[in-house]
């Protein structure tokens, strides 16, 4: 089994940043790609950004592309997200998700391993 815990979320004004943290713990070697997924109240969860095991491949949604950074320390069993110049539509509880597949994907279903979630609110 794994474990994700995110943690790094709360509350900033617009144009501000977060990084959020999740630890991975458990059966560690069994994951590749990890992301991160959000989810606003009201809407539906929606992918953020996705990389591979080695961090060389990245992938992002259109609307935080060049706001958002993703990376991992893989010694650490850690997985980030920088969020520079955040916006009121950011907020949401964020997620992040491991994969046993090798390719990084957008799509939720091919993640195994989920956390709990970290609150991300920005103020207009």
């Amino acid at each position: 089994q794994l474990h994700l815990v995110e943690s790094g979320g709360g509350l900033v004004q617009a144009g501000g940043s977060l990084r959020l943290s999740c630890a991975a713990s458990g059966r560690t070697s069994s994951i590749n790609s990890m992301g991160w997924f959000r989810q606003a109240p009201g809407k539906e969860q929606e992918f953020v950004a996705v990389t591979s095991w080695s961090g060389a491949s990245t992938f992002y949604a259109g609307s935080v592309e060049g706001r958002f950074t993703i990376s991992r320390d893989n010694a650490k069993n850690t997985l980030y997200l920088q969020m520079n110049i955040l916006k009121p539509e950011d907020t949401a509880l964020y997620h992040c998700a491991a994969s046993k597949r090798l390719i990084p994907t957008v799509n939720r279903q091919d993640y195994n391993y989920w956390g709990q979630g970290t609150q991300v609110t920005v103020s207009s």
